[in-house]
């Protein structure tokens, strides 16, 4: 595929400067690209790559305080598409030049088994081995890719995409343009015992699980129900792999949670809520709007609107790094004490000798 810089600045919403017909064939990263390619820089400690990059187009922020970069960092003969989001202006440049490849087509594969009332609307693609018991509903253009299991009682909206091995048992309710990746599981039983007389007797997990609109779940993740009423997942969510959601966990709008997290039963997430890598939080715990955790941190209270946080016990970000200051600075405090410590006893030495004088 073939594009001039100028047809892509246009399409980008960018600001070209240098030649508009230098011909662009494909996009790489900044360290990778090579003649032909368009790359862009997000990161203002990628900037010396504007002088020794291959790329024929770079698309990069304005000049300005926080990124800032004169015509003698860039390379001669390199065009700038200058862009306020180079991210997002680069990731509509990979659709541009990688599109998606093209859906299965709508039908029922004669290797899967569909259960009684089962209502699937226009353009549903069901695949090979799956299984869609009674009841279900699935909305217009929704694929259940191969090997997937979707239980008695569900609904799943339109335009979804369910990958191959995926499980969403019964009860669940998938809203719009929901995508789940291979091994998920959504709807198995949150964890709940009662303990009598030494054993552990299971509490029945009679709730459900809602997802709403635009969410999308990566890989291997678990998504249980609830005890009862709802475990629920606010609109845009993005949920990354190998991710445990607890029962009756409640997530807001526009999150994003990273790989490896755990959220306990009964926590409440607000809206923009960032959780980032191997982060743990207890339960019945309500996090705030806006606000950042850092990874491998470990929560065990409530968090406030806008705040960050880190560490384990997590706490504000500003008093967790004052803590750090003080705990790498031991060894030289530990010195000085013991310095003290001898000055201290030579002079109650001193003293003594005073007084017998």
């Amino acid at each position: 595929m073939r594009h001039t810089a100028s047809d892509l600045a246009g399409r980008l919403g960018a600001r070209l400067e240098g030649n508009g017909e230098v011909a662009i064939t494909g996009v790489a990263g900044i360290e990778s690209a090579s003649a032909g390619d368009l790359t862009f820089l997000a990161n203002p400690k990628y900037i010396p790559y504007l002088k020794n990059t291959s790329a024929s187009a770079i698309i990069v922020p304005p000049s300005g305080d926080k990124f800032r970069y004169t015509s003698d960092d860039v390379c001669d003969n390199v065009v700038l598409l200058i862009h306020d989001n180079p991210y997002f202006a680069f990731l509509q440049a990979l659709t541009l030049y990688h599109p998606p490849p093209s859906p299965p087509a709508p039908g029922i594969d004669p290797t899967a088994t569909i259960g009684k009332r089962v209502s699937l609307a226009d353009g549903v693609h069901v695949g090979p081995h799956c299984t869609i018991q009674d009841d279900v509903t699935i909305g217009d253009g929704t694929l259940i890719l191969a090997n997937s299991f979707v239980g008695t009682g569900s609904v799943i909206g339109a335009e979804c995409t369910i990958g191959p091995l995926v499980t969403i048992l019964h009860g669940s309710t998938l809203e719009n343009r929901v995508r789940l990746h291979p091994g998920t599981v959504v709807g198995s039983d949150g964890f709940g015992y009662a303990p009598k007389d030494g054993h552990h007797h299971k509490i029945p997990q009679v709730g459900g699980v809602t997802i709403g609109d635009d969410v999308e779940i990566g890989a291997g993740c678990t998504i249980d129900r609830a005890t009862m009423g709802q475990t629920s997942i606010g609109r845009g969510t993005k949920i990354d792999n190998l991710v445990q959601i607890a029962h009756n966990v409640q997530i807001g709008e526009d999150c994003i949670i990273v790989s490896q997290v755990g959220i306990s039963g009964s926590t409440k997430l607000g809206n923009r809520v960032t959780v980032a890598g191997q982060v743990g939080i207890v339960g019945h715990l309500t996090i705030g709007d806006d606000v950042i955790i850092a990874a491998q941190s470990g929560v065990a209270k409530d968090i406030p609107n806008g705040a960050f946080y880190f560490g384990s016990p997590a706490v504000d970000a500003r008093r967790q790094k004052r803590i750090l200051a003080a705990v790498n600075s031991l060894p030289n405090t530990l010195k000085t004490i013991r310095q003290l410590e001898k000055r201290i006893a030579e002079l109650e030495e001193q003293l003594k000798q005073d007084k017998a004088l």
